[in-house]
C-alpha cells in the first residue's frame, strides 16, 4: 500500500462505521493560549520555571480535549514533555494544541509552545512540545466517548500516523511493567 492511500486509510478509519458520534475535523478544537510570563513564573535561575510552562500547556490541551470531546477531559498521561529553549519574564508565551489522534474515549493532544521575545521584534521561537492524553468523562466520572479526529492536512496526517505509533509504545511500555511486576511478585519479590 502507498504512503498516500495509507494515510488515507487512517482517515477512513478515523470515520468509525461503528461510531455513532459525527468525526470533528482538527481544526474544529485547535486553539492557542497566550501568556506574557512574569517574575511570580520564575525559577532559581532567574528563568521561567519548567512547571509553569507545564500548566499552561496542561491547560491549553484541556480546552482542546474539552471541545473536541463536547464535554470534560481529564489528563491522563504527558508524554514527551521537551523543554527547548529557556523563557524568560516578559516573553509573551503562546501555547498551541491540537487533538492528533482519538480512541474510543481517549485522545492524545499535540501542543507546541513558542515565546516571543519582549525586547526583540523577532518572530516567535519554539521553546517547547508536548504530547497529552486525555480521558473524556461523564458527570460521574466514568469514560464517554468521543468523536473520531478527522485529519485536514497532510501535516494532520502525519500527526495522526506519529500519534498511533507513540499509542502502541505506551501500551507496549504498560505491558512490559505489569509482566515485570507479576513475574517479580510470582518470585515473592514484593516491592
Amino acid at each position: 500500500m502507498c504512503p498516500r492511500h495509507k494515510v488515507d486509510a487512517m482517515t477512513d478509519q478515523a470515520l468509525n462505521p461503528e461510531s455513532d458520534i459525527p468525526g470533528k475535523p482538527t481544526s474544529a478544537s485547535r486553539t492557542t493560549l497566550s501568556h506574557i510570563m512574569t517574575h511570580n513564573d520564575t525559577n532559581l535561575l532567574g528563568t521561567v520555571h519548567g512547571g509553569v510552562i507545564m500548566k499552561l500547556v496542561d491547560d491549553a490541551a484541556g480546552a482542546v480535549a474539552g471541545r473536541h470531546s463536547g464535554g470534560p477531559a481529564v489528563t491522563a498521561s504527558m508524554d514527551e514533555m521537551a523543554f527547548l529553549e529557556p523563557v524568560r519574564v516578559g516573553d509573551l508565551v503562546h501555547v498551541k494544541a491540537q487533538v492528533n489522534w482519538t480512541g474510543r474515549t481517549s485522545m492524545e493532544v499535540g501542543v507546541r509552545v513558542l515565546a516571543e521575545r519582549w525586547n526583540e521584534s523577532t518572530p516567535p521561537q519554539q521553546v517547547g512540545s508536548a504530547y497529552l492524553v486525555f480521558a473524556a468523562v461523564d458527570a460521574d466520572g466514568k469514560p464517554r466517548r468521543v468523536p473520531p479526529v478527522l485529519p485536514e492536512t497532510e501535516r494532520d496526517k502525519r500527526r495522526y500516523q506519529e500519534a498511533q505509533i507513540r499509542r502502541s509504545h505506551r501500551l507496549a511500555r504498560r505491558r512490559a511493567i505489569m509482566e515485570l511486576r507479576e513475574k517479580r511478585a510470582a518470585e515473592g519479590l514484593d516491592d
